[in-house]
């Protein structure tokens, strides 16, 4: 077994005996303590820390676990919620006070598995055992395994709930090449063979191998499953850290799952596959989830969005939508030569790029689109997300490795001038903390699918827009892919709630949450729905300026419901069938204020 962490700011807990693990944990489960200058919530930074400068590594090339782990924190908050100055984190909602206590992490597998994903159980010292709860998430996006941080930990852990994490299969954990290195437990980088790492692909190839993209096992089908296994995991480790009240059950804890993006799709696919009735409610937000035969799968409607968005968002209408324009008000070039393209294909007509950008809006909307889905998709496109999310997803959906992803993409560190090149030690270092899951970002391109034409991302859109429309055997696999990962139905009696902003252009709703909520009333189910006005999909967003002034966070709204979710398992309040949804309006150019969000009063208990 490896040596724990030991370092000033994380020390090693004690060993605990007696308590048994997991079957489906191979290999140790690694256990620190966070207290003085560190804690769990925010690893010692508190609110003012998480906002600011990246935390330093005292040795940039070789950065100790702890240091890992704080910038790892501070990332995952960074990524999730707005911590800008006018955002009213803090102020408005949510808080982040310290929180002392204890971690339990190892690596689990779900039964046949090419490569595991990272379970983590944060414990509070003042966990209440007199309200046993066990709050169970997965990471948003692509993430590593605090990506849930933001909303479920600092949710449960300031009200005395552990907090179970997975990083549902994704995560940071790159496999370089180069120099045969990947992520190990710890968060530091080592060498294949030389412990268990979080990813290794099969032995030689010359590209970086993503975790998402190249474990060989389609994630995604599997979320739910991660979702409960790391449930199972967080009750087994509060055996260990209370042996004088174990056993801990679903019979005696209750386990509240929520997540946000894909981990709110992870909490809703767990609850469709929770049989032992494991889960006590579910607070689902901006879920990406996909309901059979109803809405449209991510893959289907993000290669449409990455071939006709850019010439969509070049319509005068969307003129004074943030990052639809140049810095010099115009429409950006490629997105204008992306209407000539779509005309030249006879997708289009008019002469004029002001009459095709028209008729690509109408083709988008004929799908399923709405205007405001449209308008903050305008982030997604300028920062290039369809194709990054669409050349991963592909290659994760038909099981391909670093060298062989559909229509020609693989992953390299840059080098000068952006071309491919070695990642310099600094950089690789950090990828654990620092990345998103997914690249390109932290010194990794995405390579491959394009041309040098004025339009040199379309060649890779064409294609993996035909992965999904082509009927030739060759593509069944991705379409197969994209089949297993369909949600459920939970049990009719689950607490449900799903949360979801009405102008969310990564995720639209008419694609997700709302043909999830109408299948399940059709099927019997009572969700709770709300559809909050000016919502988009990234809060981090906000901060950036003039986009906020559009809109409100949806984060307060996920912790409102979690607050009922509470009231209701704790307190006796009954669970309601309707709860309006909030007259949210944008923040405006000045600091949020309450009344901008319209939250529901205090939630009051009910009776006994």
């Amino acid at each position: 077994m490896a040596p724990l962490l030991a370092s000033c700011s994380t020390a090693p807990a004690p060993k605990e005996s007696g308590m048994s693990t997991p079957d489906f944990v191979r290999g140790e489960v690694r256990i620190t303590e966070h207290r003085g200058d560190d804690d769990l919530l925010s690893a010692g930074l508190g609110l003012s820390g998480l906002a600011g400068s990246p935390a330093a590594f005292a040795n940039p090339q070789a950065p100790t676990p702890a240091e890992l782990r704080r910038r790892a924190i501070q990332t995952s908050w960074k990524g999730i919620a707005d911590l800008g100055a006018l955002g009213g984190y803090g102020k408005v909602y949510g808080a982040v006070p310290m929180v002392p206590g204890r971690e339990y992490q190892a690596f689990a597998w779900i039964p046949g598995a090419h490569s595991p994903h990272r379970v983590l159980l944060q414990v509070p010292d003042h966990f209440d055992a007199s309200r046993r709860c066990l709050v169970v998430t997965a990471s948003s996006g692509s993430r590593g395994i605090y990506g849930a941080i933001a909303l479920a930990g600092a949710w449960g852990l300031p009200r005395g709930c552990a907090v179970a994490y997975t990083d549902k299969g994704t995560g940071a954990g790159y496999f370089d090449p180069a120099d045969h290195t990947g992520v190990a437990l710890d968060g530091t980088r080592a060498r294949r063979g030389s412990t268990t790492l979080e990813f290794e692909p099969a032995a030689g190839g010359e590209y970086l191998g993503i975790k998402h993209a190249h474990s060989g096992d389609n994630p995604e089908a599997d979320w739910g499953r991660h979702v409960l296994q790391a449930a199972q995991f967080g009750l087994a480790m509060l055996d260990r850290a209370f042996p004088d009240q174990a056993p801990f059950t679903a019979q005696n804890t209750r386990i509240i799952a929520t997540g946000l993006s894909n981990g709110g799709g992870a909490v809703l696919q767990a609850a469709g596959l929770d049989d032992q009735h494991l889960l006590a409610g579910v607070v689902a937000l901006e879920p990406n989830v996909r309901v059979p035969g109803h809405g449209r799968a991510l893959f289907d409607y993000a290669t449409e969005a990455s071939l006709w968005l850019p010439c969509a968002l070049a319509d005068e209408r969307f003129a004074q939508v943030p990052m639809a324009r140049t810095p010099q008000g115009e429409v950006p070039p490629a997105w204008a030569q992306r209407c000539h393209q779509l005309h030249e294909r006879g997708l289009v007509n008019g002469p004029h790029v002001g009459q095709q950008a028209a008729q690509a809006v109408e083709h988008l909307k004929a799908g399923g689109w709405t205007e405001q889905a449209l308008a903050t998709a305008a982030s997604s496109t300028a920062l290039d997300l369809w194709r990054a999310i669409t050349a991963a997803y592909a290659s994760a959906y038909m099981r391909k490795g670093p060298d062989d992803m559909p229509c020609g993409f693989h992953y390299a560190a840059t080098g000068a001038h952006g071309a491919p090149g070695v990642a310099p030690e600094t950089v690789r270092a950090g990828w654990w903390a620092d990345a998103s899951g997914i690249p390109p970002g932290n010194g990794i391109g995405l390579f491959g699918g394009t041309d040098h034409t004025a339009d040199p991302t379309l060649q890779g859109a064409w294609c993996l827009r035909a992965l999904w429309e082509d009927t030739d055997p060759s593509t069944q696999a991705l379409r197969d892919g994209v089949a297993a990962t369909t949600v459920k139905l939970p049990r009719p009696s689950l607490p449900l709630w799903v949360v979801h902003g009405a102008s969310d252009g990564l995720l639209p709703t008419s694609f997700t949450s709302e043909p999830y909520v109408d299948w399940l009333r059709s099927n019997g189910g009572h969700p709770l729905y709300w559809k909050v006005p000016h919502a988009q999909h990234f809060d981090a967003f906000l901060a950036l300026p003039g986009f906020g002034d559009q809109h409100v966070p949806l984060l307060p709204y996920g912790y409102a419901a979690l607050d009922r979710l509470w009231a209701h398992i704790y307190d006796g309040a009954p669970w309601p069938t309707v709860v309006p949804t909030p007259v949210a309006q944008p923040r405006g150019a000045g600091p949020l204020a309450p009344a901008a969000l319209d939250l529901p009063a205090p939630w009051t208990a009910g009776p006994g």
